[in-house]
């Protein structure tokens, strides 16, 4: 069947899936009926998770979506999030154009206070005992993200780095790889990914689980393809569509992740942290008029 030219062409998305409706296979019409159910939600979830809820296999899903137009499924979502919203709701679903300053700022307090109450929510305290362990012994960490994640990755580098941490932070695709080959057994990666489908990081870590190396994953996606090779999976709160990569409150979600495991790691290992906080404080109060 040929390809019929999606909402990138100018087509609405969830118009052009119903006039192919009748056409679609068995499978591929429980996938589009789940589509055209709540269109909203599926801005917002993976390709595992729309697979699992419509009983089929991700294969069917991609195959899905090339028959409506799209090379794939973030192609998609990108797609339909520019049919359903408009683009102040793109940012804080939330805000009106016709809110005052005042509104504006009350509403995004509210959701970013509910997107750190959220994550704390969904936080294992076992998976971060296990992490806590693991960085406590390993022989040096490196943290890994890409785009908006090198940020947050950028934060835990320099926050372990002041307790005395061997670290280093990596957001080059290519020296990451290099880096994944050349780690020893006793190294721990931490990967920073809110879709957990960054194709660089992931065949980075899939490269450096061919040895012994202990991988945390900081993450807004349980079902991902990065957290099939997690030894430990530290969840935060994320409500990003495709059109809202880096989202402000998905941030402060990992950074308080972070913050939790830093000071835990400290006190854990309060020998070593104080020691290395107050030689590393002395370093740079010349630094402070």
């Amino acid at each position: 069947m040929s390809k019929i030219k999606g909402s990138s062409g100018g087509a609405n998305t969830l118009l052009v899936l119903s006039s192919i409706y009748n056409s679609l296979t068995r499978t591929e019409k429980k996938i589009a009926d789940v589509i055209r159910e709540d269109p909203e939600a599926v801005v917002y979830v993976t390709l595992t998770d729309l697979a699992e809820k419509a009983g089929t296999g991700e294969t069917s899903v991609l195959r899905l979506c090339r028959k409506i137009g799209f090379k794939g499924y973030q192609e998609f979502k990108l797609s339909l999030a520019q049919d359903l919203v408009v683009p102040i709701r793109n940012v804080h679903s939330e805000i009106e154009e016709t809110d005052d300053l005042r509104a504006m700022a009350d509403k995004i307090t509210v959701e970013n206070t509910q997107a750190i109450e959220n994550t704390l929510k969904l936080l294992d305290m076992g998976q971060m005992e296990k992490a806590i362990e693991a960085i406590g012994k390993a022989n040096k960490i490196y943290f890994f993200g890409v785009g908006s994640s090198a940020n947050t990755a950028m934060d835990g580098k320099y926050r372990f780095m002041r307790l005395g941490f061997n670290t280093e932070v990596i957001n080059d695709p290519h020296i990451m790889a290099m880096t994944s080959a050349l780690m020893r057994d006793d190294d721990v990666v931490f990967a920073v990914s809110t879709s957990g489908s960054t194709k660089d990081v992931v065949d980075a870590i899939r490269l450096a689980k061919t040895k012994r190396i202990f991988f945390i994953c900081l993450t807004s996606h349980l079902r991902s393809p990065l957290t099939q090779y997690a030894d430990v999976v530290l969840l935060s709160k994320s409500r990003e569509t495709p059109l809202q990569g880096g989202a402000f409150s998905s941030k402060l979600s990992q950074i308080h992740v972070l913050d939790i495991l830093t000071t835990a790691t400290a006190i854990r290992f309060k020998e070593k942290a104080y020691d290395a906080l107050e030689r590393t404080s002395k370093a740079v109060v010349d630094k402070i008029y």
